[in-house]
């Protein structure tokens, strides 16, 4: 939460600056390490597990640490859908408030949907992203893992550092 305090203390300090950029409806951007390993293990640490064989589910709570090569989401509660066989996880859905780290870029979200056979992280609600200095916040953010980039949507609010 250190992060999503830093973000709004620097979007609250920058209203309507002139080096600011302007209000936007959407954004393309640079996110993380492009080509993130999705065949990586992924590794999982939390408090509680509770597992649904009917319907293939693993629900993990509590402090919820999700590892996959150099990505890192973390998140109160994870639901994890496996495939048909239950051996390979095909996606998460992380909520209750997600922080994600791609490298050097640390994204947080009230919710966040990945799937791993598309290589997609879509974070919806409260959006805010640091890249540096560089800060921005969204209503969504979706990620493409393969391509190392972001489309940040809906009421984009940027605060660019000029240096």
């Amino acid at each position: 939460m250190l992060l999503r305090f830093l973000i709004l203390t620097l979007l609250a300090l920058a209203p309507v600056m002139a080096s600011a950029p302007a209000m936007a409806q959407g954004a393309n951007i640079a996110f993380g390490q492009a080509r993130e390993d999705r065949d990586a293990p992924v590794e999982v640490e939390a408090e509680n597990l509770s597992v649904d064989q009917n319907d293939g589910t693993a629900i993990f709570t509590g402090n919820v640490i999700i590892v996959q090569g150099e990505m890192r989401m973390t998140a109160p509660r994870v639901r994890i859908v496996y495939d048909e066989d239950g051996a390979r996880v095909e996606e998460m859905r992380a909520t209750g408030g997600v922080t994600l780290v791609s490298g050097p870029d640390a994204a947080e979200a009230d919710s966040a949907d990945y799937n791993i056979d598309r290589g997609d992280i879509l974070m919806r609600g409260n959006v805010l992203l640091a890249q540096g200095q560089n800060t921005f916040a969204s209503d969504r953010m979706a990620v493409n893992l393969d391509a190392g980039t972001a489309q940040l949507q809906g009421r984009v609010r940027t605060v660019l550092q000029s240096e």
